[in-house]
C-alpha cells in the first residue's frame, strides 16, 4: 500500500511538473508576442506627426518623403495648368472660368499670354465660330537636377469646328517654384517663365 502510494505521489509530482513547465513555456510565448507587438506598435507610431491647427484642431498625418512624389506631383501641376488653359469650350464664363483657375498655378507670364491672346481676338473668334478646343498631353522633358526645376511639354491641340477638326502641335516651356499648398493649388508648386515655343498647324480632316 505504500508503495502503491508513493507511485502515485511520483505520478502526481510529474503531472505538476509538466503542467508547470507548459505554463511557463505558454507565459514566455505571451511575453515574446507582446514585447513584438508593442514594438511594431512604436514603429508606426513613429511614422506619424501631430499638427496643431490653429491651437484647436488637431489633425493626424503620415509622414512621407517628400522629395520622393515631388517629380510627380510636378507634372501633374503642369499637366493640370495645360488643361485648364488650353482646354476651351465656346462660352465666355466657361473660358474665364478655366483661366482664372489656371492662373492660380501661374505667375504673371502667364497672365501675359493670356492677354495677347486675348487681345488678338483669339477667345472672341472661338466664341464666334463655336469651336471647341481640346488637348493632349504627350511627353515632358523635366530636369529636377536643378532648382527651379525646369519642364518642356510636348502636346496636341484639337481644334473642333462644325464639320473640320484642325490638328496643331503645341510646346511649351516653363519653370516650376516651390510655394505653399492650398485647395487651387494642391501640388504646391508655381509656375514661372511660362512660353509657347511652338503651336503650328498639323493638318485638318473631316468630323
Amino acid at each position: 500500500m505504500e508503495f502503491k502510494s508513493l507511485k502515485n505521489f511520483e505520478s502526481s509530482f510529474r503531472h505538476i511538473r509538466l503542467f508547470s513547465m507548459l505554463f511557463l513555456g505558454l507565459c514566455a510565448l505571451v511575453a515574446v508576442i507582446a514585447v513584438l507587438g508593442s514594438f511594431r506598435y512604436a514603429e508606426k507610431q513613429r511614422e506619424k506627426i501631430y499638427v496643431l491647427e490653429q491651437g484647436k484642431s488637431l489633425m493626424l498625418a503620415l509622414s512621407q518623403d517628400l522629395q520622393q512624389n515631388r517629380p510627380v506631383e510636378a507634372r501633374e501641376h503642369v499637366r493640370r495648368f495645360h488643361e485648364l488653359f488650353f482646354s476651351l469650350s465656346p462660352d465666355k464664363d466657361a473660358i474665364e472660368g478655366n483661366i482664372n483657375r489656371a492662373l492660380l498655378l501661374a505667375d504673371k507670364s502667364a497672365l501675359s499670354c493670356y492677354r495677347d491672346l486675348q487681345e488678338a481676338g483669339y477667345y472672341n473668334r472661338l466664341i464666334a465660330g463655336n469651336v471647341i478646343q481640346r488637348i493632349a498631353i504627350d511627353s515632358m522633358q523635366c530636369d529636377f537636377g536643378s532648382y527651379p526645376y525646369r519642364i518642356k511639354t510636348f502636346a496636341r491641340q484639337q481644334i473642333v469646328r462644325e464639320s473640320v477638326v484642325t490638328e496643331r502641335s503645341l510646346i511649351t516651356s516653363c519653370c516650376l517654384v516651390d510655394v505653399s499648398r492650398s485647395d487651387n493649388n494642391p501640388q504646391g508648386f508655381l509656375i514661372e517663365r511660362f512660353t509657347i515655343v511652338e503651336n503650328k498647324n498639323l493638318g485638318t480632316h473631316d468630323r
